[in-house]
């Protein structure tokens, strides 16, 4: 009892921070990046979307399988690859924002699940969500001689979060998973809904 009551106030005060954090930014966060291996570690922690979806990727991957993060991996380079390059999407920090959710939900479903869920779909589902964020980082990354550098510390950052995520996520019972995932599906909810609910103002 006192465990649940713990996890609960935990999430309650996790998403009072994390809903103001994302309020707080404007609907187009993104912008170019500049400089090394710190900048680039920093990146993907300092930006609340992609902080969220790393460790939705974490949960992820401690209840269906810890492939996914090769997969998510996978994703991340296709993703980073196409922004580099000058590839973008429409909508595509709706479509960010949507990636967050909608691993939140695929974590929540494979929690309900009785049957072992598809690894194949739900590999597919996480590639495609880091492969948008990925493609903002490489929107965002520079292109100077310090590139490389920031890169390695972007991948650093982004390793450690969902490794994190996912080693701290197996030592808890499923219901730190459960309460993380609603809150993740939350936010990316309201992250999406967020610059519409501007724009009708």
């Amino acid at each position: 009892m006192t465990q649940t009551f713990s996890a609960r106030t935990l999430a309650l005060f996790g998403g009072a921070a994390a809903l103001a954090l994302l309020l707080d930014q404007p609907a187009q966060a993104h912008g170019i990046a500049h400089g090394g291996i710190a900048a680039g570690f920093l990146h993907p922690i300092s930006g609340a979307d992609h902080l969220l979806l790393l460790i939705g990727v974490g949960a992820a991957a401690s209840c269906i399988s810890s492939q996914l993060l090769l997969w998510a991996l996978a994703g991340a380079v296709g993703g980073a690859v196409f922004g580099a390059m000058g590839g973008t999407l429409p909508g595509q920090e709706f479509l960010a924002a949507l990636a967050i959710s909608a691993v939140a939900v695929l974590v929540l479903r494979c929690l309900r699940s009785q049957q072992s869920p598809q690894l194949g779909a739900c590999a597919a589902l996480v590639a495609s969500a880091v492969a948008v964020h990925a493609m903002l980082h490489g929107l965002e990354a520079p292109v100077d001689a310090s590139a490389a550098l920031w890169w390695l510390g972007a991948f650093a950052g982004s390793v450690l979060v969902s490794g994190g995520s996912l080693l701290l996520l197996r030592r808890l019972p499923l219901a730190w998973t459960r309460g993380v995932a609603l809150l993740l599906a939350l936010c990316g909810g309201v992250a999406a809904l967020g610059p519409i609910g501007m724009l009708m103002r």
